[in-house]
């Protein structure tokens, strides 16, 4: 992978706004659910007028996006504003060394990380659209194609779902597990009933089980053939247990939306299990941490495929980053409604034959229209 590239910022105005879509059905995991669909996109302008957007991940708690739009306001807008850096790299280290205390101080570590990815994904959306690029390319991709699977599937009939997007053109899958084992397993026939035997189907238990349990649990879970098992443990798990766990099973261990800071993905890199690493990029690091870490992870023989289950402006900034860095990630993108999603990414929303297509236009490819999304 080449170094990222070079371009000098300096914000004017940095503006979040927070956007809730009400669902139908509600979005299940093993520790919660998610009633509506919540984003912060963040819009920053340039002192020279160039304009980016990025995306700050909220889905946990309920009233977390008013939170960290907040925290945006009050504490990361006032810091950066009138600050010149050579890149938005430069300016991500600078904003996390001098809010690092502070975080620590608050206990507000995980949503200060989160806050400034969001700012860092529009700052490299500012500079691909200011150099006339698509992101992938001003980050060094050659394709704008990337595979795609259907993600975040319910543990309620998914069948259903599995059909529903096998028909709009999706060729991978993964199920939500953690809801007792008969369940589980129950749910896996009836996915490979509908997607055949020889399609990509993934499992993500997010982080439901004991060591125990999981050890219990992954044997069982051969039969079908699995691509990888995300999250079978707490994402705190010592990297011995996880260790203990792959010697039980074949399937690959999947992980790293949990995971944030450069030591830790390095631990991750080097003493884990792990398969496949999967970090968020508006969770933590946005482009400039999380690029090194990809490079890292390929380095190793790792599999990137990134993390995501949010609105249309972080999906496009995490397909254009697997594009650009290449290799054999799967981009996730989530199988549930959500307007946020698909207002914003319509090109994500053709699928040919498990591959969708970025396009050329600067940046990310699209400008939010923010008077629409209010109105969902």
């Amino acid at each position: 992978m080449n170094p990222l590239p070079l371009s000098a910022v300096c914000c004017a105005r940095i503006d979040a706004f927070v956007f809730r879509a009400p669902i139908a059905t509600p979005v299940r995991t093993s520790f919660g659910t998610m009633h509506d669909r919540p984003a912060v996109f963040v819009r920053v302008e340039d002192t020279d007028g160039a304009v980016g957007w990025g995306e700050i991940w909220c889905n946990f708690p309920a009233c977390g996006a008013e939170h960290r739009a907040r925290l945006l306001e009050t504490v990361m807008a006032p810091l950066l504003i009138g600050q010149r850096f050579d890149s938005p790299a430069a300016a991500f280290q600078w904003i996390s060394e001098r809010t690092d205390v502070l975080a620590i101080q608050s206990g507000e570590a995980g949503p200060m990380a989160q806050t400034i990815a969001g700012i860092d994904l529009a700052l490299w959306d500012l500079c691909a659209r200011r150099a006339g690029q698509p992101l992938w390319r001003y980050l060094g991709g050659r394709q704008d194609r990337v595979g795609v699977y259907a993600s975040g599937i319910n543990p309620d009939a998914p069948q259903r779902v599995a059909a529903a997007r096998l028909a709009d053109g999706y060729r991978a899958f993964k199920l939500k597990i953690g809801f007792g084992e008969e369940r589980d397993l129950a749910n896996l026939a009836a996915m490979r009933e509908v997607i055949g035997p020889d399609l990509p189907l993934m499992v993500d238990a997010n982080q439901a089980w004991s060591l125990a349990q999981a050890c219990r649990i992954a044997p069982a879970l051969a039969p079908f053939g699995l691509g990888w098992l995300e999250e079978p443990l707490r994402a705190d798990t010592p990297w011995a247990d996880w260790r203990t766990l792959a010697g039980v099973t074949g399937i690959p261990l999947a992980a790293g939306e949990n995971i944030a800071g450069t030591a830790a993905f390095r631990t991750a890199i080097g003493e884990s299990p792990l398969k496949v690493l999967q970090p968020d990029v508006a969770k933590w690091g946005g482009i400039s941490a999380c690029w090194p870490v990809i490079a890292q992870a390929r380095q190793a023989g790792l599999r990137y495929c990134p993390h995501w289950l949010g609105g249309g402006i972080g999906l496009l900034a995490s397909a254009h980053l697997l594009a650009a860095v290449g290799g054999e990630g799967l981009l996730e993108v989530d199988a549930n409604p959500n307007p946020l999603r698909t207002l914003l990414a319509p090109r994500l929303s053709t699928v040919i034959d498990g591959v969708v297509q970025l396009g050329n236009d600067p940046g990310i490819g699209v400008e939010p229209d923010l008077a629409q999304l209010a109105a969902v």
